[in-house]
């Protein structure tokens, strides 16, 4: 039985969806591109446990813009990768008269899913949007999935071997030319796992060398 029908989770079948899936498979790797299928279903799954309102059109555009910032298209840009990703999604759902409210959510919901401790107050696909990444990355609440719900979406959408490493390498590559887009976050954690040149950012200098400090 298709895990659609198993688990009362699929992926939306409407031309906007279609559209968003053929946009980000011709934009994104493999690894890329089966992570944030997956980042949908972990997403909607735990939105349907805990018997959330959510829109399943807005969460999978949002799990398949997520990490597009982090791709080769965005190789000069300075922003935080996460901001070129919800920006891309806005103008791809502006395009399609998505109304402002949506797109807002949409938005925030990839800029802020690297940003630990905010999204769970927020709307319903924002905070999925980070439950689904967490779940697929970190395996953040693996435990509340059942086997079967795990093998069927790793079926479906295979996690490939050497994935946590794979990942990781994704991150450094769509970050090491943007390192001060990673203070503040925990991206930052990439680029010192990756070069042991790289120094973090310490605000704690920052507060004491500010000119206020030295008037």
């Amino acid at each position: 039985m298709p895990l659609t029908e198993r688990f009362d989770v699929s992926i939306p079948d409407s031309q906007l969806a279609r559209e968003v899936t053929q946009l980000i498979r011709d934009t994104e790797s493999d690894l890329l591109f089966s992570h944030s299928t997956r980042v949908y279903f972990w997403g909607a799954m735990t939105g349907n446990r805990k018997d959330l309102i959510f829109d399943p059109e807005l969460l999978y555009t949002a799990a398949m813009f997520h990490d597009v910032g982090l791709t080769s298209k965005y190789n000069n840009s300075q922003l935080r990768f996460e901001v070129d990703g919800a920006n891309a999604a806005r103008d791809f759902l502006r395009s399609h008269g998505i109304c402002a409210t949506d797109v807002e959510k949409v938005w925030n919901a990839i800029a802020l899913h690297t940003t630990p401790g905010i999204p769970e107050h927020m709307h319903s696909e924002i905070a999925l949007l980070q439950a689904g990444a967490g779940m697929d990355v970190a395996g953040r609440g693996f435990e509340e999935f059942t086997d079967d719900q795990r093998n069927e979406v790793i079926l479906a959408y295979p996690r490939e071997a050497g994935f946590a490493h794979k990942m990781i390498d994704e991150f450094y590559l769509g970050m090491k030319h943007r390192p001060q887009s990673t203070f503040g976050t925990f991206n930052d954690d990439f680029l010192a796992y990756k070069d042991p040149d790289f120094k973090r950012t310490d605000l704690c200098s920052i507060i004491l060398c500010s000119h206020w400090e030295h008037r």
